[in-house]
């Protein structure tokens, strides 16, 4: 067991005790997980993740490591992409949202490999993926920094880590969002999924996580190079991707 506090949202908790808080999140809205993400971005999720794909540039052949890819979204792309004659990886720490996800992409006639995994202990060699993904997850890693390392060690030489999240917005938007984030998402959450609390969790660890430059930085330290970022929607997400050289 650990002694080391870190943040739960807006709440300073054990590293033991997130890791828990932070399942329990994920298995109550998992079901309910695509439709609020459509609720919550008003469709926008769909239209970051496709620009995702876009700039990840999978080709017939490539490894891909989705991490924390829940309900299968970048998997589905990616497999299609990278063919026969590649391989793609959907891995989650949420059992609820890995099942989600596999589910779904069996009932798309797709069966690609699904591991439970945490990202801060990959199980995967060195040097093996061409593309490494993380949507919406890096925010709920404890070790965000242990988290990019490893991310990095499984890339091969040239190979491309994608992290898309929500970030810091434009200042005009700050309000409106705030107002927006801390009163109609935990009302929406209730409505649709029975769950306030988690939306609310949802809401604050956006607030909790790194801004544009500071997860840029994070990444360089990593090891990655010719780190860059997209903002999308104002800032409200950001695409960072970098290369492993």
């Amino acid at each position: 067991m650990t002694n080391n506090t870190t943040h739960f949202g807006y709440k300073t908790v054990s590293e033991d005790d997130k890791v828990h808080e932070v399942a329990k999140v994920f298995h109550s809205v998992a079901s309910k997980y695509d439709v609020m993400n459509d609720l919550m971005s008003g469709g926008l999720h769909r239209i970051w993740k496709t620009f995702t794909i876009a700039q990840a540039g999978v080709r017939p052949g490539f490894k891909v490591l989705d991490i924390a890819g829940g309900t299968g979204d970048l998997s589905k792309a990616f497999a299609k992409q990278a063919g026969k004659s590649g391989e793609v990886w959907l891995t989650d720490i949420n059992e609820s949202m890995l099942r989600v996800g596999r589910d779904r992409l069996l009932n798309a006639g797709m069966i690609i490999p699904t591991m439970l995994c945490d990202a801060e202990k990959l199980p995967f060699p060195d040097n093996y993926f061409d593309r490494v993904s993380v949507a919406f997850g890096l925010r709920n890693m404890t070790h965000k920094d242990q988290a990019l390392a490893e991310m990095r060690r499984v890339l091969k030489p040239g190979g491309k880590l994608l992290v898309l999240e929500f970030s810091k917005v434009a200042a005009p938007l700050q309000k409106p969002y705030d107002l927006y984030s801390f009163s109609v998402l935990p009302w929406l959450g209730q409505k649709i999924a029975g769950d306030a609390e988690s939306y609310r969790y949802l809401a604050e660890s956006i607030r909790m996580h790194p801004d544009q430059e500071t997860l840029k930085t994070m990444m360089e330290t990593a090891g990655l190079e010719g780190v860059k970022y997209f903002n999308l929607t104002a800032g409200v997400a950001a695409l960072h991707t970098g290369i492993k050289y």
